[in-house]
Order: C-alpha cells, then structure tokens, then sequence
C-alpha cells in the first residue's frame, strides 16, 4: 500500500500546522479518517492551516505593497 499524492499533501498541512502554532502532530495523525483506493491511501478529514491573525496581517501589508510598487 502506497500513500496517495492527496494523502501527502494532508501530511504536510499537518505539519505545517504544528509547525505554525508549534503544537505536536501526533494528535492530528490519530484523529485522521482513512480509506484506500487506486491510487493509494486517502484521508477523508484532511486537516486545515488556520493562520494567527499577526501572519495574516504581514500577508495583507506585504499585497499591498505589491500593488502600489506594480
């Protein structure tokens, strides 16, 4: 059995998470739904990134920036 290319994606969402709020992955991966199919191993409940708003607004002033300077 092989991981599929949506499976992999979940897995650096997860990390990406853990690493953004610096909490431990292994909860997520425990709580995971899965199922196999052609092309590999599935997670039915992918986690989501949900950035601090501080991130955000550095996002938003580095776009605006972008459009006064283009």
């Amino acid at each position: 059995m092989q991981l599929s290319n949506q499976a992999i994606g979940a897995i650096m969402m997860a990390l990406q998470e853990s690493l953004l709020h610096q909490t431990d992955i292994v909860p997520v991966l425990q709580h995971w739904k899965l199922e196999t199919s052609d092309g590999g191993l599935v997670v039915l409940n992918p986690p989501t990134v949900r950035v601090p708003k501080e991130f955000s607004d550095i996002l938003e002033d580095d776009k605006s920036s972008e459009e006064t300077t283009d």
